[in-house]
C-alpha cells in the first residue's frame, strides 16, 4: 500500500519547467535585425561610392559645367515637348536665384562682422583669397540636383498646375534684377570681386640691353 501511495504521490508531481528560451530569442531577433542592417550596410556603401565618384569630379571644372548644361538643355526640352510643368520651372528659377546670391557673397558677411569683415579693400592689404558662402562644387551639384528632381516630377500629372507661365517668367526677371541689383551694391559698398584671380606675382625687371657702340 506504501509504495502505491509513493506511486501515486510521483505520479501526480508537476513537471519540471522548461529552460528559459534565451537562445531562441537571440536568434529570432538577429533574424529580425538582418534585413534592417544589411540595408544600412548597403545604404552606406552606395553614399559612398557616390561620394568617391563625386570628389574624381572635383578638379574637372570645365566637363561638370558641360554636363550640367546639358541636364538643363534636357529639361526644358522635356518641359517644351509636354508644354506644362511651368510651376516647377519657376520654383527651380527661385532656387537658382537663392544659389547665385549664396554664390557671389563671401562666407563672412562685412555687415555682421566687427572692424568691416575681413575683405581686402586697399591695395595695401595682404591679399586674401574671396571665400565664398557656397563653394563652386556645392553650387554646380545643387543645381545638377534641382534639374534632375525638375525633370523627375514632369512625369507627374499632379505637379502640372495650370498657370499663365509669361507672368511668372516676368516676375522672376524682376526678382532676378532686384536682387542682382542689391548684390552689386553690396560689392560696390565693401570692395570686393566674388573672383579670386591668383595672387599678384612680381617677377624680376630685366636687364637694360647694352648699347653697341
Amino acid at each position: 500500500m506504501e509504495s502505491e501511495s509513493t506511486v501515486g504521490i510521483s505520479a501526480s508531481a508537476p513537471p519540471a519547467p522548461p529552460p528559459p528560451a534565451t537562445d531562441d530569442l537571440l536568434q529570432s531577433s538577429n533574424a529580425a535585425s538582418s534585413p534592417a542592417d544589411a540595408a544600412a550596410r548597403l545604404i552606406h556603401a552606395v553614399e559612398q561610392r557616390q561620394q568617391h565618384l563625386l570628389d574624381k569630379t572635383v578638379p574637372h571644372v570645365l566637363y561638370r559645367w558641360i554636363a550640367c548644361l546639358v541636364v538643363v538643355l534636357i529639361y526644358f526640352v522635356r518641359v517644351y515637348l509636354v508644354e506644362g510643368f511651368y510651376i516647377i520651372t519657376y520654383a527651380i528659377g527661385i532656387y537658382l536665384l537663392n544659389l547665385i546670391i549664396a554664390f557671389l557673397s563671401p562666407q563672412e558677411d562685412p555687415e555682421a562682422s566687427l572692424g568691416g569683415g575681413t575683405l581686402p579693400t586697399r591695395r595695401s592689404d595682404e591679399y586674401r583669397p574671396f571665400v565664398r558662402r557656397l563653394p563652386e562644387f556645392k553650387f554646380w551639384l545643387s543645381i545638377i540636383r534641382a534639374f534632375v528632381i525638375g525633370f523627375m516630377m514632369t512625369f507627374f500629372e499632379v505637379f502640372d498646375v495650370p498657370v499663365f507661365w509669361p507672368i511668372l517668367l516676368f516676375y522672376w526677371v524682376m526678382l532676378f534684377i532686384l536682387t542682382m541689383r542689391k548684390q552689386i551694391q553690396h560689392m560696390i559698398k565693401y570692395r570686393y570681386v566674388p573672383f579670386s584671380f591668383g595672387k599678384r606675382k612680381y617677377g624680376k625687371k630685366p636687364a637694360p640691353a647694352e648699347s653697341s657702340e
